[in-house]
């Protein structure tokens, strides 16, 4: 563990605690000033983001252009709060003394935006149509049966014990829909869905903006506050941050860590600094033969200097990482796991023992419009350089840059692994399976004892047992290294002064039923 780290730490337990308190922490550790009178309804709040909304599809989509607007229309049963704990959302809930069984009992009078009833037979159909469909965060419990059990009453009953599935349950893509798609086509509904989130879609341009509008018929009594959200889409994070500054638009998705200092300090504007479930990495494409080659992946960890990149790169914003597994995530090894140091030396008698002894040429795939993965790059290129390996940096726009890594397109890339959910299994799981969605974030790495292990946390119970297995994982990973965890940032969003409780999930989502424009805005 090197000195720069404990501060860090340090920093983030107060983020937390401050999280907590205020919902929100801001530049210089302070709350938001927020003036001491009741929220105000009424207003349009634009949002600027990096990325369009192009799919509202719940159970087809991951990324979090996606992801982020469709919890605003869709929400599930169950559903983790700022710090990460799991409660009731659309019902209370019992289950089973053998965890066998689970007894969803839905919220009465609860409604969709439509002003239609919300009834056992939508929650089944919802369910049954995710299992169906798989897609990218599948339904992975041993689901028995769906089955409506009372006026209000959803029993779900799983075939063995799995941990996990609280957790898997608050996941976005678990969100409630009409059954039968409300007597709508498939492809009429996701085109203008509806759900019980506290915003229903008014416009809408796959390549642009998303336009919401309140759900009148919300279940959380007075909310939301606003008319309406409007999603801005803006392509450069330098452009998001001067359309806040000059007034065009009330809040931002997105602060490159080298101008959060900027954005706290400058009046008007507001940071938002929480601790958040992702993991920024170098990811490598095992199937490229040179990464097949565990001494050429264990050589490139060796030769790259993990606190130099945090220091030069996050300004102070995030902790450099040891283990896949974010602080925030439960069963997190980061203070146990032994991962690879820094060490050029190593790394050249490393490689040596590599079927590549005196290095090849490769390329470095990265995204387009973020500069601080542009200046990771260069770091990258230039150390590796240093033990014979020469890089070619590509940058592509976000969404090419997808659609490369999607089909496999590329030698490694720098990406970020983000958690849906408080528990490990998800995060392993996307990042560790090889027959999963993603197979491993599109690494084909394959472990045999990762993948035992990888079965084994999800029946045992919570617990020394299971701390074990996720902290054996975290080890074999950072030995192996498929990928090479950097750092763990924090999620810097920002607001205008007038934007009133910003509360930011660990996911990176914005709960906006809570936000409120002061009046003047």
């Amino acid at each position: 563990m090197t000195a720069s780290r404990t501060p860090r730490r340090a920093a983030l337990a107060v983020a937390a605690l401050v999280a907590a308190l205020a919902l929100s922490a801001c530049g210089g550790g302070a709350a938001p000033s927020t003036p001491n009178t009741d929220p105000v309804s009424g207003g349009t709040l634009t949002f600027g983001r990096v990325a369009s909304a192009n799919d509202l599809d719940l159970h087809q989509q991951i990324t979090a252009n996606n992801a982020f607007a469709i919890d605003k229309v869709f929400e599930p049963l169950v559903a983790f709060d700022e710090q990460g704990e799991i409660g009731p959302w659309l019902a209370d809930y019992e289950v089973s003394d053998d965890g066998l069984e689970y007894v969803f009992t839905l919220r009465d009078g609860l409604q969709f935006s439509d002003g239609s009833d919300v009834v056992p037979e939508d929650v089944v159909f919802s369910l049954n149509r995710h299992l169906e469909l798989g897609g990218p965060l599948p339904l992975e419990a041993p689901i028995a049966s769906i089955e409506a059990s009372g006026d209000r009453e959803v029993t779900i009953a799983l075939s063995g014990p799995y941990t996990p599935f609280l957790s898997e349950l608050a996941s976005f893509s678990n969100g409630i829909l009409p059954a039968d798609f409300g007597g709508a086509s498939e492809e009429e509904f996701f085109e203008r869905p509806i759900g019980t989130g506290p915003f229903a879609v008014s416009e809408w341009d796959p390549n642009g903006d998303l336009v919401f509008v309140k759900n009148t018929h919300y279940w959380q009594e007075g909310k939301p506050y606003l008319d309406s959200l409007v999603y801005r889409f803006v392509a450069d994070d330098t452009q998001l941050r001067q359309q806040l500054q000059a007034g065009q638009i009330d809040a931002i998705d997105t602060v490159p860590a080298t101008n959060a200092a900027e954005i706290g300090a400058t009046g008007g504007t507001v940071l938002s600094e929480t601790p958040g479930w992702s993991t920024e990495q170098v990811f490598f494409n095992t199937q490229r033969e040179e990464f097949a080659d565990v001494h050429v992946r264990r050589a490139i960890a060796q030769a790259l200097d993990r606190d130099g990149i945090t220091e030069a790169t996050t300004f102070g914003t995030a902790e450099v990482a040891n283990a896949l597994l974010p602080p925030t995530i439960t069963y997190s090894a980061d203070d146990s796991v032994e991962a690879l140091e820094y060490d050029p030396e190593a790394a050249r008698a490393e490689l040596a023992e590599s079927a590549y002894p005196d290095g090849f040429e490769v390329t470095l795939l990265i995204a387009s419009g973020n500069a601080q993965r542009a200046q990771i790059a260069q770091i990258v290129q230039e150390s590796l350089a240093k033990i014979g390996i020469t890089v070619e940096i590509e940058q592509l726009d976000i969404a090419v840059f997808r659609e490369r890594f999607f089909a496999y397109d590329f030698d490694f890339m720098l990406n970020s692994g983000q958690s849906d959910a408080p528990d490990p299994n998800g995060f392993i799981t996307f990042q560790a399976d090889p027959e999963g969605f993603s197979k491993s974030y599109w690494t084909h790495y394959t472990n045999e004892r990762v993948t035992e292990l990888m079965h084994e946390g999800r029946t045992t119970p919570a617990g020394a047992g299971r701390e074990a297995i996720y902290g054996e994982i975290q080890q074999i990973l950072a030995d192996e290294v498929p990928y090479i965890p950097l750092f763990f940032p924090a999620n810097l969003k920002a607001t205008s002064e007038a934007v009133q409780g910003f509360a930011v999930l660990p996911n990176g989502s914005v709960r906006f039923q809570d936000v409120w424009l002061s009046e003047g805005a």
